[in-house]
């Protein structure tokens, strides 16, 4: 076994802290930054414009009325994906806040 101190395993606890608290700050601005400006996203929605401009000039109702069903559901999506980035940086905060503390006190 290896002689440890309690200053020792403070600051083990305290880097591990950290180290995970970088990670999650990372993974929730790559889901911010990189999930929202893909090309799919960007490709839906431009099928999208021609899908509803297709159905106005045609005057189908219902082409039209899916389009728009197709807009709220990329709306929600992207709310889905922003909320779930936003937290990952709140708990990445959480651990850097946590890791802070424990450095505090130790010492």
């Amino acid at each position: 076994m290896f002689p440890t101190s309690f200053h020792d395993l403070i600051m083990t606890m305290s880097t591990g802290l950290f180290i995970m608290g970088v990670i999650s700050v990372g993974i929730g601005l790559y889901i911010l930054v990189a999930r929202v400006l893909t090309g799919d996203l960007q490709a839906i929605a431009k099928q999208m414009g021609r899908l509803g401009q297709k159905g106005i000039t045609d005057d189908i109702a219902g082409l039209v009325g899916n389009a728009s069903s197709l807009v709220d559901t990329l709306n929600q999506l992207l709310k889905t994906t922003s909320g779930i980035g936003t937290f990952v940086i709140m708990i990445g905060l959480v651990l850097l806040l946590g890791a802070y503390y424990l450095l505090l006190q130790a010492r």
